[in-house]
């Protein structure tokens, strides 16, 4: 999952819930969600978006933000102490999309 909408709504709802249900119930055997933007901002300094991330991550879903939007947002450093990997996503989506994973975007 690729979140990078600014609506606390959308994955308060939507992607925080699917993204959650979509590993405990065994709908999917591995799932992603990588941090893209907006959401990286968010993460950083909203401690219901940061509590989200926590059931993701103790629920073994794998957090990652994109370290080109993070440095330019200047929150690298608190996604990583959120638990949240840092990374250059670029090379990792394509390369995922290439496995022929699945993207849903929020």
């Amino acid at each position: 999952m690729i979140l990078s909408s600014a609506d606390l709504e959308v994955h308060n709802e939507l992607s925080f819930k699917y993204a959650y249900n979509a590993k405990k119930q065994g709908w999917m055997d591995e799932v992603r969600v990588i941090l893209w933007g907006p959401t990286e901002e968010i993460a950083a300094n909203n401690q219901e978006f940061q509590e989200q991330v926590r059931l993701l991550l103790d629920a073994d879903i794998e957090v990652i933000a994109c370290k080109a939007c993070s440095d330019n947002y200047g929150v690298s450093d608190e996604l990583e102490k959120i638990g949240i990997s840092v990374h250059y996503v670029g090379t990792l989506i394509t390369q995922m999309l290439k496995e022929d994973w699945k993207q849903l975007t929020f």
